[in-house]
């Protein structure tokens, strides 16, 4: 179950970017956030309504449901789009792969779960990666403000997502159904996002086109009520930490994508990063005590 789980999330929020991508346009992004998390809450609360499986929760539960909303499903999304509009889609994914670092320190912080020696080397890998992988730009003669602007909104969408992440993970040990309070979150994410496009004077007006559209509903579906139902039971299952690894495999599709789709143009700096970043995760995710013990163990058994 836990493969399963962990291959629907690989797939679909490997290719979710690229939606977003394609929804960069004339509708403002708390619009198109909107548009995405209105359509995957009122799927969630119907289908679990029908099939009698939406819980009943208590207020305090359901604050914190308010808070998961805005870490979740509002906010940290409202950075993503923002940065689309200066950054590649597939270079957004490497700076979220950084969600497995996160959980480390998050995991620490609010459940007392000290992050292993080896969580200090791999963070320190995979800032130098994304250091290596934007050096050409940050090195230019004139440093762009937007360039900054979005790896900074990137990488802070990516905390507010960890912060989800440990509101998830306190849902689960408290006994509350994965599915209903993942609907209750998109809901509350909903409201704040369509309070916030009022507040702003927005237009609720979509762009009917099929590029636009297509990405909305896909987006809807596909990597939120399926990626995000999928995901927040792996950190049920296994812990944020391990189900943050599946970040790791995100920027190997993404990229891919933004190369057939953006134009992404690989360089020596680009390959270096993501390598570094990519060899980051593995070292967070390594269990060198458990490789010593089997030599060891062999050489008494030779």
């Amino acid at each position: 179950m836990n493969a399963l789980l962990y291959t629907l999330v690989v797939a679909i929020w490997g290719t979710t970017w690229i939606g977003i991508y394609l929804q960069q346009g004339p509708v403002p992004a708390p619009v198109s956030i909107f548009w995405r998390f209105a359509v995957a809450s009122a799927v969630m609360m119907l289908t679990l309504v029908a099939l009698r499986r939406l819980r009943k929760m208590a207020l305090r539960d359901h604050l914190f449901c308010v808070l998961q909303g805005c870490c979740v499903f509002a906010f940290n999304f409202w950075c993503f789009y923002t940065a689309a509009a200066w950054i590649s889609s597939g270079l957004e994914s490497v700076i979220f792969s950084m969600a497995v670092l996160f959980n480390a320190i998050n995991s620490f912080l609010f459940f007392g779960q000290r992050p292993p020696a080896r969580f200090y080397v791999a963070a320190g890998m995979g800032l130098l990666g994304i250091v290596t992988l934007f050096w050409h730009d940050l090195t230019a003669s004139i440093l762009s403000t937007t360039l900054l602007l979005g790896i900074g909104l990137s990488a802070l969408g990516t905390y507010g997502f960890s912060l989800g992440n440990m509101i998830s993970l306190r849902h689960q040990r408290n006994g509350l159904d994965v599915m209903t309070t993942n609907a209750w979150a998109m809901m509350w994410g909903t409201l704040v996002m369509g309070s916030i496009a009022l507040i702003r004077g927005d237009a609720f007006t979509p762009e009917w086109t099929t590029s636009y559209l297509g990405a909305l509903v896909y987006l809807a579906i596909f990597g939120s009520v399926i990626g995000f139902g999928a995901y927040f039971t792996l950190v049920g299952r296994i812990g944020p930490g391990k189900a943050a690894y599946s970040t790791l495999l995100f920027p190997l599709v993404a990229l891919t994508l933004s190369t057939l789709y953006e134009g992404y143009s690989w360089s020596a700096n680009a390959v270096a990063g993501l390598a570094l970043i990519l060899l980051g995760n593995l070292v967070m995710f390594s269990r060198p005590e458990n490789w010593f013990k089997s030599r060891r163990l062999r050489r008494e058994t030779a």
